[in-house]
Parts: structure tokens; C-alpha cells; sequence
């Protein structure tokens, strides 16, 4: 259910700029965490401890978790949590500059319109598809200005994009399957448990689960926990019930940029006109991307906005 929209003028632009610096402050925090320890285990610690601080309200507040959403849950927290965070975190480790795994990580919606038309059967417009190739080629843009830059091998960029395609896969069959009623902060739980035994496993591969006696670590894990994760999630959710999916959607792409200054101030990472290209680019592709007349006047609910998400 939507809420009414708050009046003040100033509340969607405070709310804007929350969602951008706490979308954008995942990745240069498990960049800040992983200095000094294995990126996996930087994960383990992020999803672990999400996931114990949100277990007691999961058990004592809301419906009951049946059997068949658990096991739902727990796939898609493989898929978005695991693989995703997984692959932008291994990319990040192996110094794929931080600035591009944002910039990819945002172009789920543009996937989310390719996948579309295959598993959901909605035909894309021509100017859909033209927003598409754009935002490919503001990616190559950026990714050949990076590869010059970094140091990062070729395989860590691929897997950047096969993160973002999981994300846009697992987003699209959700769709198709359709959602479960559950409320936020349990779906959450079981999600952020599901990865923490996965980023375990490699974990312990790597070396062992014992956290670095590092400051260093322990700030950044509790910058993940409760800004990336708790703060981004809320404001996140929060904004989908105040204002249509288009319009928050719209925001989440202004976070490349602000993390690419992030990294820029924080890692001392290059900024170069070719980066903003690449990303004024891929902001163009997505504005044609997105649709809007046309999926209200079909009827059709817009690519990117959630199941359940009344269309406004």
C-alpha cells in the first residue's frame, strides 16, 4: 500500500540524497574493509551480523515463515546477496576501480529490459532497446578508460557484469514466480543468514572466519551493517511507498558518480573525462529505457518496478 505523500517540499530531496550516499557507500565500505583482510570474509562478518541483529525481530514480529517462503527466500538471497555483493565484492578486491562496479551495478534496470521480453513476454519499444545499446556503450566507455587505469585482470570485469546479470535474472523470475507477503525486515533475515553460510564456506577456503584485530575491518563492518545495509534498505523502502518505482529508480543512478568521488577522496582512484562520458551516457540510455506513457496506457507495469508496487 502506498502512503500519502508528505507535503513539505524538502522531504524527497533529503530522502534523495540519503538513498544516493547509502547506495553508493556499499561498495566503498567493503573496499575500506577488505585493506587489510580477504573480501570474503568481509562479507561473511557484513551478512552475519545483519542477519543475527534482525533474527530475534524476524521470530517475534510479523506472520509466521512458512516452509515454501523460506525456501524462496533463501534462493533469492543466493542469487541477490551471494552472487551479487559476492561478485562486485571479489571485482572490488582485486582493485577493479570502485567508481565502474557502481557504474555496472546500476545498470540492473537496463538488464531487467532485455530480460523482459524472453521470460515475461513484454515487447520492448524501439526507443527502449536504443536506451539499452546506449547504456552498453557508456559502460565500454568507462571500461576501456579503466582498464588503461587499473591494474585489476580481465576476468574481474567480467565478473562484474555477470553479478549485475544474476541480480537482473534473479529481479525478472521473481517477477514471473510472483512476490511473497512477507515484511521487509524478515525476508531480509533470511536472505543476509542464506549468503553469511555461503560467504562462510568461502571464507574458510580462504584462510579462516577469525576477524582481523583491525580497526580498520571493525569500522567498516558496521559501516556496512548499519548504514549500506539497515539505513539503504530503509530509506530504500521507505521511498517506494511515498513516491513511484521511476522516480526512486532515477535517484539510484546518481551513485556512481558521488562513489566514484568517494574513492577519489577516500583511495586517492582517478577520475577521468572519460568516466563522466561513460556516465552521461549510460544516464541517457536509462532515461530511454524507462518507460512511461506508454506502460500506463497499455496497462502494463513498468520494467523495474516491484510486484505488488501499484503503478502511480
Amino acid at each position: 500500500m502506498t502512503l500519502p505523500k508528505p507535503s513539505h517540499r524538502l522531504v524527497w530531496p533529503l530522502m534523495a540524497a540519503a538513498l544516493v550516499v547509502s547506495w553508493s557507500s556499499g561498495f566503498v565500505g567493503i573496499r575500506y574493509a577488505s585493506e587489510n583482510a580477504d573480501v570474503m570474509l568481509v562479507l561473511f562478518w557484513r551478512t552475519l551480523m545483519s542477519g543475527l541483529v534482525l533474527l530475534p525481530f524476524a521470530l517475534m514480529v510479523g506472520p509466521r515463515i512458512g516452509v515454501r517462503a523460506l525456501i524462496r527466500q533463501m534462493a533469492f538471497g543466493v542469487a541477490m546477496m551471494f552472487l551479487y555483493l559476492g561478485g562486485f565484492a571479489l571485482a572490488i578486491g582485486q582493485r577493479v576501480p570502485t567508481g565502474l562496479v557502481a557504474l555496472i551495478s546500476d545498470l540492473v534496470p537496463l538488464a531487467i529490459a532485455a530480460l523482459s521480453q524472453p521470460i515475461l513476454g513484454h515487447r520492448l519499444t524501439s526507443r527502449q532497446w536504443t536506451g539499452t545499446a546506449l547504456g552498453v556503450l557508456g559502460v565500454l566507455i568507462v571500461s576501456l578508460n579503466s582498464l588503461s587505469l587499473g591494474t585489476a585482470p580481465a576476468w574481474a570485469y567480467m565478473v562484474t557484469i555477470a553479478s549485475m546479470m544474476v541480480f537482473a535474472l534473479a529481479t525478472v523470475l521473481q517477477k514471473r514466480m510472483g512476490t511473497i507477503d512477507m515484511p521487509i525486515h524478515q525476508s531480509l533475515c533470511v536472505q543476509c543468514l542464506t549468503a553469511a553460510i555461503l560467504f562462510a564456506a568461502c571464507a574458510g577456503w580462504n584462510g579462516g572466519l577469525m576477524p582481523p584485530l583491525d580497526g580498520r575491518f571493525e569500522f567498516g563492518i558496521a559501516w556496512l551493517v548499519l548504514f549500506s545495509t539497515f539505513f539503504c534498505y530503509g530509506v530504500y523502502y521507505v521511498s517506494l511507498r511515498l513516491y513511484s518505482a521511476a522516480q526512486v529508480s532515477s535517484v539510484i543512478y546518481l551513485s556512481p558518480p558521488v562513489t566514484m568521488l568517494w574513492a577519489w577522496l577516500l583511495f586517492g582512484e582517478p577520475l577521468s573525462a572519460a568516466m563522466f562520458l561513460g556516465l552521461a551516457v549510460t544516464l541517457f540510455g536509462v532515461w530511454l529505457t524507462s518507460p512511461r506513457g506508454t506502460a500506463s496506457k497499455a496497462g502494463l507495469r513498468p520494467v523495474g518496478q516491484p510486484v505488488g508496487q501499484p503503478a502511480e
